[in-house]
């Protein structure tokens, strides 16, 4: 014989399972919900992880710059590369050469800088200009030294090589305007990486070109990499100076840091609320940025990046 339970039990039971089922459903939520953050952090973990025995390749690249061109021809640092070109833009006074492989097919681009930061802050021109050749605007006299050294390497790209460009200050800023160039021309782009770089473009033009394998390695106490400053008040303002690619921040020993975006932007140290001293100075050469890049070979660790911004009184 079948046992018939009083009437109402089954939605007794149901009641008494209900909680539990809710409980579980909660529990296997939290479950997922961290287990799918801890997969993100080690997504971007892993995205922020630097090769940078490859940057310091290209931070030699970007010292050489400063050689004439005889201690160039003996210096070590092309490895399996040749000097293809050198020269010096005798009206603005900025060197720059390249390198060719025909082996795997790339070419260099590296612009002399500057390291008289005190020239760079006074001559900074905060003009933004039309540049018809990219399409976006531009920093007017970054955009006219890169105009120049375009009209002379030009001949020399050669279709169908990777082209890399880098440089350290003024230097950095002219290497990423040429790659801008370049590949509205077609060409293809590889790598652009930059040491203590001025600002170049606004938000637009920075958008345009975010497809760009943008690296920019700084200091934390290099200044130039901040300017033209940003007033947090103008942050809707589509004209405002705007940084393109990833941002590495050296620290101290084998730490650093990676920022993007705003972030990036809005990264604020104690220098911007005094005077600069020596320090500054020493923090933009690009001997310092050399040493530093020693230090995170082989064991390099990537930290969070402690940003003192004070949005009520950044500049």
């Amino acid at each position: 014989m079948f046992k018939i339970k009083p009437q109402g039990t089954f939605t007794t039971d149901i009641m008494l399972i209900q909680p539990q089922l809710k409980y579980s459903a909660f529990l296997i939520f939290l479950i997922l919900t961290f287990a799918s953050s801890k997969a993100n952090a080690l997504v971007q973990a892993n995205k922020n992880i630097v090769d940078f025995k490859n940057i310091k390749e290209y931070a030699n690249l970007a010292n050489a710059a400063y050689k004439n061109l005889t201690n160039l021809n003996n210096t070590k640092t092309f490895k399996r590369n040749l000097l293809t070109h050198h020269s010096t833009i005798p009206e603005i006074k900025i060197s720059y050469f390249l390198t060719t492989n025909n082996k795997i097919k790339t070419q260099n681009i590296a612009v002399r800088g500057t390291t008289n930061i005190e020239n760079t802050l006074v001559n900074l021109s905060l003009k933004l200009t039309l540049d018809k050749h990219t399409g976006v605007y531009l920093h007017k006299g970054f955009l006219h030294a890169a105009q120049e050294i375009y009209n002379e390497i030009k001949p020399k790209i050669k279709l169908g090589y990777t082209i890399n460009t880098t440089g350290h200050s003024l230097g950095g800023a002219i290497a990423l305007i040429l790659a801008m160039q370049l590949d509205s021309d077609k060409y293809k782009i590889g790598q652009v990486i930059t040491f203590g770089q001025p600002k170049v473009t606004n938000i637009t033009g920075a958008y345009k070109f975010q497809h760009l394998n943008i690296i920019r390695v700084v200091t934390a106490k290099d200044i130039i990499p901040l300017v033209p400053f940003i007033d947090p008040m103008d942050i809707n303002n589509l004209d405002i100076y705007w940084h393109q690619g990833k941002e590495i921040i050296l620290l101290a020993d084998s730490r650093y840091a990676v920022l993007k975006g705003l972030n990036s932007m809005l990264r604020a140290t104690k220098f911007t609320q005094q005077p600069l001293d020596e320090n500054n100075f020493k923090k933009h050469q690009m001997t310092q940025y050399l040493i530093m890049l020693n230090k995170k070979i082989p064991n390099a660790k990537l930290v969070p990046f402690k940003n003192n911004l004070n949005l009520f009184n950044l500049f």
